[in-house]
């Protein structure tokens, strides 16, 4: 196995970085491209061994970062945004190529989004505070003490993003981090280590143990020095790894999946919800976000339909790395095959693919729009993961919040409608995280962020991401018996 990899004339290292070191496994483990199925190479295939090494080494790194002042922690993570900005395009050109995920994006939306999500937890961290209290003569003093080493288990559907929507706060927070990211896309959390080195984080703060989740996963996330688990991903996984942190009662931050609807009111501007309609196309659909169900009002639907159908119709799918392009690939064949294994299960069952319907390729699945589907189908009910959206009609306000509500996900939720009062009452029964009113993905990391139901457990952003990753503490402080020490 070589240590290094060279990808689109960006050398990456394929080792694991632990308490500040380059750490190779004696397993690998093949990275392929989901652009044309190319191996890009074999990256250390960690074990317990590695992840156990990876938390001793955060566990040793802890008491000196914690007690590392605010300012100089803030200073260190925006130096990491820093070294982001200046790698800006070899990032975009590694995760595209490890992803799948279009080059523009990361170049124009997704990289900037990294140095920002540093950036912004480093500001946050300086203002940090919460106004002193009095009860009946006693001061309350809120405080926020760092926890510990903390595991972040990261998806493959947007890596160096949602990476360090984890690792940014917990660093501020003035925690250390082992990051375990997905084995489908590796890359770039590699490159973050190298960027978080140059920038001056002491070693064992930032720690990557890369591999199969089911071999190191427990590993992880059972032990009984770690102090804080931020997962996203599948429900399954999810209930395994809480089941792995009961014994230790490890806190735990879970952003899972969603099947998140699209209500289209008669009153709606119909371009606008077809321009929302044809966004979750993004990524080839795989954003847990993505309002997957269409539930249109009957009189607009014939009408809705046939727009949008003329729109998707004309979005490019091919290679990522032209700007033409509009839709990638799926990042890998076994997703293809589950996708695919969804919609004929649904038209077998009485669906109809307006459009698409059908692989493209080896690496590719159609835009598909499927319709004449049973609320308790299983094409309704659970998330595929693809660019695989259904659409439903509804008769009354009603009926179209009863139908939004009935899946066993929660994690957001979009409504075109041009009555301000109609929004207000829809959205506040609406069981989501995020609901987005005529617009759509506007985020902002001031807010919470995160699901209900089986959607998530807890909220990250702002105070929020503070609130997870530290002890709150709160301090009472007697108005007297302070002893005269001259």
């Amino acid at each position: 196995m070589t240590d290094k990899i060279t990808v689109g004339g960006v050398s990456v290292d394929t080792r694991h970085w632990i308490g500040g070191e380059r750490v190779a496994s004696t397993d690998t483990f093949t990275d392929v491209s989901p652009i044309d199925g190319s191996t890009i190479g074999e990256i250390s295939r960690g074990t317990a061994t590695e992840a156990a090494a990876a938390v001793t080494a955060a566990k040793a790194a802890f008491p000196a970062w914690a007690a590392t002042s605010r300012t100089e922690r803030a200073r260190i993570l925006h130096a990491i945004a820093d070294g982001v900005e200046k790698r800006l395009e070899e990032l975009a050109i590694v995760e595209t190529t490890d992803n799948g995920a279009l080059l523009r994006s990361h170049r124009r939306g997704v990289m900037p989004r990294v140095a920002h999500n540093f950036r912004f937890f480093a500001d946050w961290l300086l203002k940090l505070d919460h106004e002193d209290f009095e009860t009946r003569g006693h001061t309350n003093h809120v405080s926020w003490d760092p926890a510990g080493p903390c595991v972040l288990i990261t998806p493959w559907n947007a890596p160096l993003m949602l990476a360090t929507w984890k690792v940014a706060p917990a660093l501020a927070a003035g925690n250390t981090v082992v990051l375990k990211p997905a084995e489908w896309s590796p890359l770039t959390a590699s490159l973050l280590a190298d960027i978080a080195a140059e920038a001056g984080l002491p070693a064992g703060v930032l720690n990557v143990v890369q591999g199969y989740g089911s071999e190191i996963g427990d590993a992880l996330t059972s032990h009984p020095d770690v102090r804080r688990i931020s997962f996203t991903g599948s429900v399954p996984t999810a209930r395994r790894i809480t089941e792995s942190a009961a014994a230790n009662l490890t806190p735990l931050s879970l952003e899972l999946g969603g099947k998140s609807p699209l209500l289209v009111f008669a009153d709606a501007d119909l371009d606008l919800a077809v321009d929302l309609a044809v966004e979750q196309y993004d990524n080839a659909g795989q954003v847990c976000l993505a309002a997957t169900r269409f539930l249109v009002e009957e009189s607009v639907a014939e009408e809705f339909t046939r727009r949008f159908v003329e729109r998707a119709s004309g979005l490019k799918q091919g290679d990522p790395r032209d700007e033409a392009t509009d839709i990638g690939p799926t990042i890998h064949p076994r997703q293809l095959e589950k996708i695919d294994g969804f919609v004929q299960r649904a038209v077998a069952a009485g669906a109809r693919a307006v459009i698409g319907g059908h692989r493209e390729g080896s690496q590719y699945y159609a835009p598909t729009l499927l319709t004449g589907v049973a609320q308790d189908s299983e094409i309704v009910q659970e998330e595929v993961f693809g660019p695989v959206l259904t659409l439903q009609t509804f008769p009354t306000e009603e009926e179209a919040v009863r139908l939004a509500n009935d899946t066993r996900f929660g994690l957001a939720a979009t409504v075109a409608t041009g009555d301000p009062e109609r929004a207000e009452r829809v959205t506040a029964q609406l069981v989501a995280g995020t609901v987005w009113v005529n617009c759509f993905f506007i985020r902002d990391l001031r807010a919470p962020f995160g699901g209900a139901r089986q959607s998530g457990v807890g909220r990250e952003g702002g105070n929020w991401s503070f609130d997870f990753y530290c002890d709150v503490k709160n301090t009472v402080t007697a108005p007297k018996g302070w002893q005269d020490h001259g």
